[in-house]
C-alpha cells in the first residue's frame, strides 16, 4: 500500500494536467475557429470609428417652384464634451482666444440644454476657414474640438407660410422606436409639424458614412473612406407664396383694424386675438394660401430651441402661436352654416325658392321667442332673400318645420352638412387636424352622458334643431371645413380632399411624383336648388341691403362678381366670432376664402373686409389698408 501511494497520486496529478491541457486546447479551439468570425468584427469595431452626419433635407417649394424653406451651410467650431474630459480648465480659454469670445459664453453653449448629448455641440458658426484650419494644425491643443460644415434650415420668407411648412427637431424616444428600422440614430432630426413631418420620408436625404481607423487610444490614424450624402428631395406645394403672403397680411391688418373698434355690447375694444384665413381653388381642393395668426419663426427651432422661449410660445398669454387655426381651430358657423340648411330645405323638398315667410324679426317656437341679430324685421322673405340679408327667422321656421317632420325628413340639416364636410376632419395631408361636432339627439346624448355638469339637458328639442339651422348650439367647425363646403357648393357638387402637396421632385427638378387631387365625393345639387341659393349668396355682397355690401362696396362686379355668407357667432361670454367666406368669379369660380377672427365681432366687419381685400387682389385690383366696416348689419 506505501508503495501504491505515490502511484496513484501521480495518477491523478496526470490525469488533472492532461484535462486541463484538454481544456485550454479546446478554448483555444473555440477563440480561433468557433469564435473567430465574432471577435473578429469586435476587434474591426475597436479599429474603425464609423461617423454618421446627416444629409441637407430636401426644399420645400411653392407651386411656381419658388424656395419656401431651403438650407443653408455654415463653417462652424464644435466640441465634443466627452472627448473634452477633463481638460476643459486649459482647453476652453485657448479656445476662447481662438474664437475671440469669452470662456462664459463657450461654457454656456456647453451647458444648452438644446443640444443634444449624442453630438458635438456648435459654439461657433459661420467661422472663417483660417480658424478651422488653424485648430485642425493644432489638434493637440484642443482636443476634443473640431471643425465642421453645418447644414441649417434656412427660411427665405421668414416666418411666412410658418404653419403650414413645420419645424424640425431632434428625435424623440417614440419617434426614435418608431423610426429605428428606417436607419435613425439618436440625435437625428426629424419634422415635428407641418409639411416638414407629413413629408419627412422624401425629405429627409441619406446620411454620410465616414470610416475612421482609430488606435487604441481612440486616436485617428486615416481615414477608410467616405460614403457621400444624398440630399433628400424637393417637396412642391399647392400654395403660391404671393397669396399667401397676402392673406397674412389682410389677416393682420384685419385684427389691428378690429382691437382699434369698439364693442358697444361689452364696453370695451374687441380683443382680436387671433384668426385665420384660407384660400382655395374650387376646381380640384388646391390650397393656395392658409394663414393664421399669431404666427411664429420657424427659424427658432434651428438647432434647438431655448426652453424659455418654447415655454412662451405656449403660454396663454400668447395665445398659443404654435396652433394652426386654419385646420385646428374650433368654430361656431354663425349664418355660415345657412348653406346647409339651405340645401337640405331645397334639396329634400320641403321648401322651394317660391316659398315665403314673413319675419317681423322674432318668432315664438314652443314656449321661447327667437329673434333676429338685432331685432330687425325684414318683411316676406323667400330663399333668396333671407340668404341676402340673413333672416334668422326664415331659418329657424326651416328648423323648426324639419323637427315637426323628423319622422319623413330624419336629421336633414346635420345629414346635408356632413355631407358638405362640416364637423369632422377633411383628410387634408397636415398633422394634428382637429374634427368638429354637428350636434344631433344621439350626440346630445353622448355628450350629457359624458359630462353631466356642462350639458345638463340628454334631450334633443325644437329649440335646437331651430338653433342649428341658423349655425349656433353644440355646431363646432373648422375654419378649413368650411371654406371647404362654399368650395363644394361653388363647383356644382363635388367635395374634393383638401390638398396641400403638389409634387415630389429630385434635386434637378424631375418630377418623380405627383400628388394628385383627390374626390371624397360627389353631391347631387341640380339647377333648382343651385340657382337660389348662389342668387341669396351674391346678393350678400352686391344688394343694397346685402349683409357684405358695405364691406364690399365699389368692388369690381362687372368683371369679377363675387357670392358669400357673412356669419356671426356667439361663445359664451366671449365677444363675438367674426366669419365670412366667398368665392369668385361666380361664373366660373376659381377662388374660395374665407376668414374666420376670435372676438372680432360682426361678419360683415371684421371678417369681410379681410376677403374682399383678397379677392379684389387676385381680381387684379390694387389693395387698400383693410379697415372695420363698423355700423354694418349684425351678421
Amino acid at each position: 500500500m506505501p508503495l501504491e501511494s505515490p502511484r496513484l497520486r501521480l495518477g491523478i496529478v496526470a490525469v488533472v494536467v492532461v484535462s486541463l491541457f484538454a481544456a485550454l486546447l479546446a478554448r483555444l479551439w473555440y477563440l480561433q475557429v468557433l469564435a473567430a468570425p465574432q471577435y473578429r468584427t469586435q476587434a474591426e469595431v475597436n479599429r474603425v470609428r464609423t461617423i454618421y452626419t446627416e444629409a441637407p433635407r430636401g426644399r420645400i417649394l411653392d407651386r411656381n417652384g419658388k424656395v419656401i424653406v431651403d438650407n443653408r451651410v455654415s463653417d462652424a467650431v464644435v466640441v465634443n464634451r466627452e472627448e473634452l474630459g477633463t481638460r476643459k480648465a486649459e482647453v476652453l480659454p485657448r479656445l476662447a482666444q481662438v474664437l475671440n469670445t469669452q470662456v462664459s459664453d463657450l461654457q454656456k453653449r456647453l451647458d444648452d440644454k438644446r443640444y443634444s448629448p449624442f453630438r458635438p455641440i456648435p459654439v461657433a458658426t459661420d467661422v472663417p476657414k483660417e480658424t478651422i484650419i488653424y485648430i485642425r494644425e493644432h489638434q493637440a491643443d484642443f482636443p476634443g474640438v473640431g471643425g465642421v460644415q453645418l447644414t441649417e434650415r434656412f427660411y427665405p420668407y421668414g416666418p411666412l407660410a410658418a404653419h403650414l411648412v413645420g419645424w424640425v427637431g431632434e428625435i424623440n424616444g417614440s419617434e426614435l422606436a418608431a423610426n429605428k428600422k428606417k436607419g435613425y440614430k439618436e440625435g437625428d432630426s426629424i419634422g415635428k409639424s407641418g409639411i416638414e413631418k407629413v413629408y419627412e420620408d422624401d425629405l429627409r436625404g441619406s446620411p454620410q458614412v465616414e470610416r475612421l481607423e482609430v488606435d487604441s487610444k481612440g486616436r485617428v490614424l486615416g481615414s477608410l473612406g467616405t460614403t457621400p450624402a444624398v440630399q433628400g428631395h424637393d417637396v412642391q406645394l399647392t400654395i403660391d407664396i404671393d397669396i399667401q403672403k397676402l392673406a397674412e397680411d389682410s389677416l393682420t391688418q384685419g385684427l389691428q383694424a378690429a382691437r382699434g373698434s369698439y364693442d358697444k355690447s361689452q364696453a370695451k375694444h374687441f380683443i382680436a386675438p387671433a384668426g385665420s384665413v384660407v384660400v382655395q381653388d374650387p376646381r380640384d381642393g388646391s390650397i393656395l394660401a392658409m394663414a393664421s395668426n399669431p404666427t411664429y419663426d420657424p427659424s427658432i427651432f434651428v438647432n434647438g430651441i431655448k426652453p424659455e422661449l418654447f415655454a412662451q410660445l405656449n403660454d396663454p398669454a400668447s395665445s398659443y402661436p404654435l396652433n394652426d387655426r386654419a385646420i385646428q381651430g374650433q368654430y361656431a358657423p354663425g349664418s355660415t352654416f345657412k348653406l346647409a340648411t339651405s340645401l337640405a330645405a331645397l334639396g329634400r323638398g320641403l321648401i322651394d325658392d317660391k316659398y315665403t315667410v314673413d319675419d317681423g324679426g322674432r318668432i315664438k317656437i314652443g314656449n321661447r321667442i327667437f329673434k333676429n341679430a338685432g331685432g330687425e324685421a325684414n318683411g316676406r322673405v323667400n330663399i333668396v332673400r333671407a340668404l341676402t340679408v340673413s333672416s334668422d327667422v326664415f331659418f329657424y321656421t326651416l328648423g323648426n318645420q324639419f323637427w315637426i317632420q323628423r319622422s319623413q325628413y330624419g336629421d336633414a340639416i346635420q345629414d346635408e352638412a356632413r355631407q358638405l364636410g362640416l364637423g369632422k376632419k377633411t383628410g387634408v395631408n397636415l398633422p394634428f387636424e382637429a374634427g368638429g361636432r354637428i350636434p344631433d339627439p344621439e350626440t346630445r346624448k353622448k355628450l350629457h352622458d359624458q359630462n353631466p355638469k356642462a350639458f345638463p339637458n340628454g334631450q334633443w328639442f325644437a329649440g335646437d334643431n331651430v338653433n342649428l339651422a341658423i349655425g349656433q348650439g353644440e355646431t363646432v367647425v373648422s375654419p378649413l371645413q368650411l371654406v371647404n363646403a362654399y368650395s363644394t357648393f361653388a363647383n356644382g357638387g363635388t367635395v374634393w380632399v383638401p390638398r396641400v402637396g403638389a409634387a415630389v421632385r429630385s434635386q434637378t427638378g424631375d418630377k418623380l411624383r405627383d400628388i394628385a387631387p383627390q374626390s371624397a365625393r360627389k353631391l347631387d345639387i341640380p339647377p333648382q336648388v343651385h340657382d337660389p341659393i348662389l342668387q341669396g349668396l351674391t346678393g350678400v355682397t352686391q344688394d343694397p341691403r346685402g349683409t357684405a355690401a358695405g364691406a364690399f362696396a365699389g368692388f369690381p362686379f362687372q368683371t369679377f362678381p363675387v357670392a358669400g355668407k357673412t356669419g356671426t357667432a356667439q361663445a359664451g361670454d366671449k365677444q363675438d366670432t367674426s366669419l365670412f367666406v366667398a368665392f369668385g368669379p361666380t361664373f366660373d369660380p376659381q377662388f374660395t376664402v374665407g376668414a374666420v377672427m376670435e372676438e372680432a365681432g360682426f361678419g360683415a366687419s371684421a371678417a369681410a373686409p379681410v376677403v374682399r381685400r383678397i379677392l379684389e387682389s387676385l381680381a387684379g385690383k390694387p389693395t387698400k389698408p383693410v379697415s372695420y366696416a363698423a355700423g354694418t348689419t349684425p351678421d
